[in-house]
């Protein structure tokens, strides 16, 4: 089984806690796991955001993308992401998250979150909380 990681599950283990999620990780394959360039930029955003521990924050992300790979979002995961905000077109969710969770239907991963509402009712998703046992 193959992953794809959603942005707090990133957050969670660059800040190694709660300790969860890293043990999950930790049982994984190199190479099964991976986060999503919708994921890496929601990361990045938050890095250049910050300016009191930029270069700390910067490095941690650095080292998180060293270890898990970001898979570009491509013409398979627009057509999955159009294919799903018609069938959730009333409702209000976060593009983000529908970007993400189309990117992990198109590549056929699980989605590992800890907000698994924001994600359930999407077409063909296969969730996953890493944090809750899941």
């Amino acid at each position: 089984m193959k992953y794809m990681l959603d942005t707090n599950i990133c957050i969670y283990l660059i800040r190694k806690r709660p300790p969860e999620a890293l043990k999950r990780l930790e049982q994984q394959f190199e190479g099964d796991v991976v986060m999503s360039s919708i994921t890496y930029a929601e990361l990045r955003a938050g890095v250049e955001m910050k300016s009191v521990a930029r270069a700390r924050d910067d490095a941690a992300l650095r080292a998180l993308v060293a270890r898990i790979p970001v898979q570009p979002f491509d013409e398979a995961g627009a057509d999955a992401y159009a294919i799903g905000r018609k069938a959730l077109s009333e409702r209000k969710r976060d593009t983000m998250d529908r970007l993400i969770a189309a990117h992990a239907v198109s590549l056929d991963l699980v989605l590992v979150t800890n907000n698994e509402a924001d994600f359930r009712a999407y077409p063909g998703i296969t969730v996953e909380n890493w944090v809750a046992g899941g």
